[in-house]
């Protein structure tokens, strides 16, 4: 009894001193859209199972894009955000990057840390020689086409309307041709890949105003509005975003549909009348032009305001790596940024549009790399609007997106107003 409660006495006398030397609980704040808080929950459960001192908590964004930039951007100009990551839009790192807002990771995660990245999904990280994001899923846009109703998708703009309403005229389906029309981001990631298979581009070095004031811009705006005129895209797709264009495409009711990678699995489960009748592809191009495929990635980036760098950039890692990235693609669709996934053959059963998606990402092209990329965007989203509506011709439109877009990076600089 008396040997029984001398080590009692010792234990209780080097307790206190095995917890003053434990490292520190830290929280690791991290905000993500809505819907990549579903698809990492079961990454953040396994890492804070094994690892005690250390806890993500992730809170839930918006749905929409930009909406879960400008809560960011609202918490960083008030100088002390709560969040430690951002998981961010490509488009979003030069301007988050010129505000000093970001940490630049060069010297945290090795001489190369995109050394084992898909080629289409290193673009858009490396800004002015700094690594500012690492990223975690590859999407790019893709051409979805009934494979029950065709044997090969279309490759010309031409052959797709063609297509349409020879299916159109025999009944099969009611829509040609189903995309993102509605005045936001996901018009002008439609848009690029079109213009970019009219031979166009839409890039801040380039006069007059960015391509915009090229007639292949104007080709490119106008085919978007005779899709409607012709009746091959309902007029109500200069409303729909993703998932409108999804439910439409679901019905069994169209023959085309652009999305991003996610759909595909979507379109396998029960209730969806196209299950098991879908192919993928790179958008369609004229003759004699590269196919195109919008970069849409989303990475992790540290702020420069928190409290726990080293801490931040571990969750980081774990969150873009090869464990995390397994999970995203063979349960909720995504495309993985690694390559050796790509080559995986569980996800290859799970995923089998891989090989496709690999393939588009060949063709990932990239929206303007520019501080000032959200009022651009703006700006074309305003004219491409009044041009699928019918409210302006598409050379008067593209020509006004041109110069305003001019204008804007004389005045300011090429930085934009920040906010």
């Amino acid at each position: 009894m008396a040997l029984g409660l001398l080590a009692a006495l010792v234990v209780a006398l080097l307790l206190p001193v095995s917890i003053a030397v434990a490292r520190p609980a830290v929280t690791i704040r991290v905000l993500m859209p809505a819907p990549f808080v579903d698809a990492t929950a079961a990454t953040v459960e396994a890492f804070n199972r094994s690892h005690p001192r250390l806890t993500i908590a992730v809170t839930r964004g918006p749905f929409e894009t930009e909406s879960v930039s400008d809560l960011a951007i609202s918490s960083l100009l008030l100088g002390d955000s709560p969040y430690d990551l951002l998981l961010m839009d490509v488009s979003w790192t030069a301007k988050y990057a010129a505000a000093g807002w970001l940490l630049p990771l060069d010297d945290r995660l090795g001489p190369d840390p995109l050394a084992g990245v898909v080629s289409g999904a290193r673009q858009g990280n490396v800004i002015d020689g700094h690594l500012w994001r690492v990223p975690m899923v590859a999407s790019m846009g893709l051409l979805y086409w009934r494979t029950d109703l065709m044997e090969r998708p279309p490759r010309t703009p031409a052959e797709l309307v063609a297509v349409s309403q020879q299916l159109q005229q025999q009944g099969r389906v009611r829509w040609g041709f189903v995309w993102q029309g509605r005045q936001y981001e996901g018009l002008i990631c439609d848009f690029l890949e079109v213009l970019h298979g009219f031979g166009g581009r839409w890039e801040p070095d380039l006069t007059p105003g960015l391509g915009l004031e090229q007639p292949e811009a104007a080709a490119a705006a106008g085919w978007l509005r005779q899709l409607l005129v012709d009746g091959i895209s309902p007029a109500a797709v200069a409303n729909f975003a993703e998932p409108e264009t999804l439910q439409a495409f679901e019905t069994g009711d169209v023959a085309f549909m652009r999305n991003w990678p996610y759909a595909w699995s979507e379109l396998q489960k029960p209730g969806s009348r196209v299950a098991g009748k879908v192919g993928v592809t790179t958008m369609v191009a004229q003759p004699g032009q590269s196919p195109a495929a919008t970069q849409g990635s989303w990475g992790l980036s540290v702020l420069r305001g928190s409290s726990h760098p080293d801490q931040a950039v571990e969750v980081l890692q774990a969150l873009t790596g090869a464990d995390s990235q397994r999970r995203l693609v063979k349960d909720w669709g995504n495309t993985p940024t690694l390559t050796a996934l790509f080559e995986d053959p569980e996800l290859l059963a799970a995923s089998p549009t891989l090989p496709e998606q690999l393939r588009a990402l060949e063709y990932a092209v990239l929206r303007p790399i520019t501080p000032a990329y959200a009022q651009l965007s703006d700006i074309l989203q305003r004219q491409l609007s009044d041009v699928i509506t019918g409210g302006l011709p598409a050379a008067q439109a593209m020509r006004r997106a041109g110069l305003a877009s001019t204008l804007l990076l004389e005045s300011t600089g090429g930085e934009g107003t920040g906010a």
